[in-house]
């Protein structure tokens, strides 16, 4: 075996590979592109000719499988990798290496076999991590703009829009994919798939495709099948865990993982577990970004229709298990697609939340968005479920005790609003609705949901399944145009909110009717108030009443309630969502169901920081919150992080606080990194959900 000191040229190699940002002394490359090395020999070696380079991944590396690649400086060889020998000092030898565009990705093993005299001797020369490279226009990640590679790529943070489609909150997110471990953590996540435990050397040969890596990572970032990284929760308490709405970065999550052996991290809801997926395809080179549906659907018979059943009162019923959510966030990466055509490339929908199986996993995608607008329903991977969660209609019926069912409300425009997705390089919301369907209404987009319902084997004329039996109907054209066989009520109304709602205080709200025919009406109506998950399932009723009222012709009349804190503080403690509903009834005539979502606005937290920012340097970071209820709060926890501010979470406790009080907490942070960064503050406390708040830093090297 010779004796060779190798240069991995780790600074060069990075810059050129855009690996700068890593945490870590691996050298670290991305496919398709040279690197380069230098051999430091202890003997004297006067040729290369006799040089063999032998590159292999993965626990059975095979030249069959592009897991081992066999090649020399004075030829090209045939697996695509290739070794150019360079100018160099007397008793080095530098050399250029390149890896195929489409190599598979994953760390590798380097040795140099020399043979000499009849005898093959072999150096370890190291280790290096290859990635997916968007730089690269072979590559089938490969992006061509600048400022979307370092958006969808290099950013380490971003923002997750939450709320409601009229009411759209940003929420800050440390995506952290280069902080120390996470790029380890996510080729274990891939090395711990149910794939790679059935047939190892498979899985590894599969993984220079990034349909199949984003598909394998969309099912490990859930813990339903493969004792994945996020066990889910979207009902009852979370004191075995923490609470979903507490997260405020994948790194923590990712380590906690890998820390603890594997279990499952609790708990996480859709946004948690589109951040972690974003922060795993963006250290392996995809890029990818965070999507959020507003009003999507969850249409379990895929069968392009969201029932929702209430009783006279205007609660939901659960008789099947379609919902629709206020928001639901999934992951969108870029890459070509081989297996369908060119049509086909560009963003993939890719969603992690474990909601149904594909393939018999709790997996969703990669789904073509071009599959989705187009209606192509019949593609690889999961493309029906994605179209139904923005095309389905919503339809509500209200059951009475006689099994009688009456159908109340209609909309074919409801589902799939406002998607929504990070601007590059702002803060702001871009609305990209535009790439999953046609203008609703439109002629185009009545053709795709027709192709969608053929596709589907959904016919036109009766209902296939044992739902669509049970209410048969016309036609198509007659579904999305809403002229079933339904009584009209004669009476419109809507919920006004007098005043933005705040946590820690009353709600107050008008409920505005109108008589729109010139006849006298009598109304008796139901109201029901009832604190909500954004999934729209109840957690506690709130508040119930009835009352009679009397309309005369054409009369607008209001009726003006509260929701009292006293009320709802012990079922807003860890989420501020509030359903109202009011099911209208007038006498032998159609009956009218008003609803309106409520979100309850927390107080803003303040953050200063407190002079310039420069590398390596202490800065101290001012937060001034305010205690919002009109009650002591006690036990609170100050959480701040950010990537290249802090290389762990600082918790900071804060005892307690006096009703309304507001309170100052002071910190030092020593960033190690420049450029622009996202420091991210949020107050825990058991008396209301987290209080969040972010801002945006600009980081200077130390000047000399």
């Amino acid at each position: 075996m010779a004796n060779i000191n190798v240069n991995w040229h780790s600074k060069q190699n990075k810059a050129a590979h855009h690996t700068s940002d890593y945490s870590s002394t691996e050298a670290i490359l991305r496919r398709g592109q040279n690197f380069t090395i230098t051999l430091n020999f202890q003997t004297n070696v006067q040729s290369a000719d006799n040089f063999i380079f032998i590159a292999s991944t993965g626990p059975s590396p095979a030249e069959s499988q592009q897991t081992k690649a066999v090649f020399n400086p004075s030829e090209d060889c045939s697996s695509g990798w290739s070794a150019i020998q360079e100018p160099s000092e007397p008793g080095c030898m530098t050399f250029t290496i390149s890896s195929p565009a489409n190599a598979v990705i994953g760390r590798y093993k380097l040795v140099l076999q020399i043979n000499s005299c009849n005898k093959a001797s072999s150096t370890l020369l190291g280790q290096f991590v290859l990635l997916f490279n968007p730089w690269c226009p072979n590559d089938d990640v490969y992006m061509a703009n600048e400022k979307e590679r370092h958006e969808y790529i290099l950013n380490d943070s971003g923002i997750i829009f939450q709320g409601l489609e009229k009411y759209i909150q940003q929420e800050a997110w440390n995506y952290g994919q280069f902080e120390e471990d996470i790029l380890d953590i996510s080729l274990t996540m891939l090395d711990r798939s149910l794939n790679h435990r059935q047939d190892p050397a498979t899985d590894v040969s599969n993984r220079n495709n990034p349909i199949y890596v984003s598909r394998v990572i969309s099912a490990m970032v859930n813990s339903n099948d493969e004792k994945g990284v996020v066990q889910g929760k979207w009902n009852g308490k979370y004191c075995s865990g923490t609470n979903p709405l507490q997260w405020s970065g994948s790194v923590s999550i990712l380590r906690k993982w890998y820390r603890g052996r594997y279990k499952p991290v609790r708990y996480g809801q859709c946004w948690v577990f589109a951040g972690v997926m974003c922060t795993v395809l963006r250290s392996l080179g995809i890029p990818t970004r965070v999507i959020t549906n507003f009003n999507s659907a969850h249409d379990t018979n895929i069968n392009l229709s969201i029932d929702k059943c209430i009783d006279i009162s205007g609660k939901t019923l659960y008789l099947n298990e379609d919902s629709v959510w206020n928001f639901h966030v999934w992951n969108e990466s870029w890459f070509i697609r081989r297996d369908l055509g060119s049509f086909y490339d560009g963003w993939q929908v890719l969603d992690a939340t474990p909601q149904e199986r594909s393939k018999g996993i709790f997996q969703c995608g990669p789904a073509s968005t071009r599959a989705i607008k187009e209606g192509d329903v019949n593609l690889d991977y999961d493309s029906s479920f994605v179209f139904a969660e923005v095309n389905a209609d919503y339809v509500t019926w209200i059951c009475y005790s006689n099994k009688r069912k009456e159908r109340i409300y209609s909309d074919t425009r409801k589902i799939g609003k406002s998607i929504s997705t990070k601007a590059v390089g702002t803060k702001s919301r871009v609305d990209i609705t535009d790439n999953y369907k046609y203008p609703e209404g439109s002629l185009k987009e009545r053709q795709v949901y027709k192709k969608a319902l053929k596709l589907l084997g959904v016919r036109s004329i009766g209902r296939r399944t044992k739902i669509r039996r049970r209410r048969p109907r016309s036609s198509v054209a007659q579904r999305r145009n809403m002229t079933e066989s339904a009584r009209k009520p004669s009476i419109s109304g809507k919920f006004i909110l007098n005043a933005s709602p705040v946590i820690g205080q009353d709600v107050l709200i008008t409920l505005a009717l109108r008589n729109l025919i010139s006849d006298f009406k009598t109304i008796k109506i139901k109201l029901r108030a009832s604190a909500i998950l954004y999934t729209r399932k109840p957690k506690a009723e709130i508040l119930q009443w009835s009352r009679l009222i009397k309309l005369r012709p054409e009369e607008v009349k209001e009726i003006s309630f509260k929701i009292s804190y006293s009320q709802y503080k012990n079922s807003l403690r860890d989420d501020r969502k509030i359903l109202v509903t009011a099911v209208c009834e007038p006498k032998q005539e159609a009956s009218l169901l008003v609803e309106k979502d409520i979100i309850l606005q927390d107080p803003f937290i303040t953050i200063k920081v407190l002079g310039p920012a420069v590398v390596h340097k202490a800065i101290n970071v001012q937060v001034t919150f305010t205690n919002p209820l009109s009650e002591m709060v006690t036990d609170c926890v100050l959480k701040v992080e950010g990537s290249g501010l802090l290389k762990e979470q600082l918790k900071i406790n804060v005892a307690r606080m006096a009703p309304m009080e507001s309170s100052t907490v002071q910190f030092e942070i020593i960033p190690y990194k420049t450029g622009t960064r996202q420091l991210q503050v949020d107050l825990v406390c058991t008396h209301f959900s987290a209080i969040k708040g972010f801002v945006t830093l600009d980081v200077a090297s130390v000047q000399c």
